[in-house]
């Protein structure tokens, strides 16, 4: 008895561990296919810059950021192989267990047969009934014979399901090691392709480096631009919100009213603070609780420049003030709203197109659009069309500018956005 509940209680505890191991192994095949996902959209922007023949900064963009991307999937493979191997190592345990199980069980079958073969001649069961010494003796032999029979059944029941067990876990154990072996096949492939794109980006900083100058004059014709247009904003939002608190202290002066209906988010008397309505306050406070989780302006797509300000990683000359994220997207892609609000502008600025999103205190910008579904007062959901990318100022290529600001101020996309 108690070498059977050893081996049941090891049971338990080693499929308890094998469940949570299959539930971290399918974590890790989810982000193993996101991974994928984002290398094959990046590899397919690299393929179309590269159909002109040219060599850019957007093309050493992509390929550090297929760097990284090839870096982490080798990673999430190697987790990939120490999850199955430790699967492995548990099921070819559970296995080993499950011999001894059946071992144990035909050991006391056979007993057991060997008894009933035995003492099969030394009386019958009619007998045996009849001679008991008075009904309720010969109805406790009855029920000896009934559990008796039973008893064996269920031995040969629990033989064959274990006998099964060990059948199904052989093939689970075949599976696994398959399953290993082609994790093992694509991490060196991935390898391989790692050290191809870490020598094409060598190969393309060099050629970059030939035309630097040319480049920096690029950049800083750019960042002129960017600048531009970020004082074209942050002014169209001053407007925005003046005109807001404005109409909105007009109706409280035509009400007469003691009580506000608003709800200052800082100072009311400030042109660069919005006022809010209670609705607004709520918008503004579920905008805030979805931090971090909040879905990307694009559904498929590269960041090819990150928030911040920071010498240029390919031409140092040149410092590069990012108030946004930079995101490069195929032709035709639309672009969608981050969470629910109010579109409080549509500007057309040098060439495309710019909308603005309010979100309570906070606002989405969505730069370079070539076309727009949306107009000025429309209220939008998550992740609602916005329009479509433009081509990027003198290129082929499509690219979004992304930001996010509280009032007049810009904030780090990064930390609103989900990883995808």
């Amino acid at each position: 008895m108690k070498r059977w509940l050893i081996l049941l209680a090891f049971s338990v505890i080693t499929i308890t561990v094998i469940v949570f191991a299959q539930t971290s192994s399918e974590r890790l095949k989810n982000n193993k296919r996101v991974i994928e996902n984002e290398i094959a959209n990046t590899q397919k922007l690299l393929d179309q810059i590269r159909k002109n023949q040219k060599t850019s900064l957007q093309e050493i963009q992509l390929l550090r950021q297929q760097i990284n991307n090839r870096e982490v999937l080798i990673t999430e493979l190697n987790n990939e192989l120490y999850q199955y191997e430790m699967e492995l190592e548990l099921n070819i345990k559970l296995s080993r267990d499950l011999d001894k199980k059946l071992e144990y069980m035909k050991t006391d079958y056979e007993r057991v047969v060997y008894l009933a073969y035995k003492n099969r001649k030394m009386i019958d069961r009619l007998t045996f009934l009849l001679s008991a010494d008075d009904f309720s003796q010969m109805y406790r032999r009855a029920r000896y014979y009934a559990i008796f029979a039973e008893s064996v059944k269920y031995q040969v029941a629990l033989i064959k399901k274990t006998q099964e067990e060990i059948t199904i876990k052989n093939a689970e154990i075949i599976i696994l090691k398959e399953q290993k072996q082609a994790v093992l096949e694509g991490k060196e492939i991935e390898i391989k392709r790692l050290e191809q794109d870490r020598n094409t980006k060598t190969k393309t900083a060099e050629q970059l480096k030939k035309k630097e100058k040319a480049l920096a004059s690029e950049l800083k014709e750019k960042q002129k631009r960017r600048r531009e247009l970020d004082a074209a904003i942050k002014k169209a939002i001053e407007e925005e919100i003046k005109a807001s608190n404005n109409k909105k202290s007009s109706n409280k002066t035509k009400t007469k009213s003691t009580t506000s209906t608003t709800t200052p988010a800082k100072s009311s008397g400030s042109s660069t603070v919005i006022e809010l309505t209670p609705d607004e306050q709520l918008v503004s406070n579920s905008f805030i609780n979805n931090k971090g989780k909040l879905p990307w302006p694009v559904a498929k797509g590269t960041k090819i420049s990150d928030f911040g300000t920071a010498p240029h990683p390919d031409v140092p000359s040149v410092m590069i003030e990012n108030r946004g994220i930079d995101i490069l997207v195929e032709p035709g892609t639309h672009v969608r709203a981050i969470f629910e609000g109010i579109v409080t502008g549509v500007l057309d600025m040098m060439g495309s197109k710019v909308v603005m999103v309010r979100h309570g205190e906070y606002l989405s910008v969505y730069q370079n659009l070539a076309t727009v579904n949306v107009k000025k007062g429309d209220k939008v959901s998550t992740k609602e069309v916005l329009g479509t990318v433009a081509k990027a100022n003198g290129s082929n290529t499509y690219e979004l500018h992304f930001e996010v600001w509280k009032n007049t101020t810009f904030l780090n996309p990064n930390s609103w956005l989900s990883n995808k």
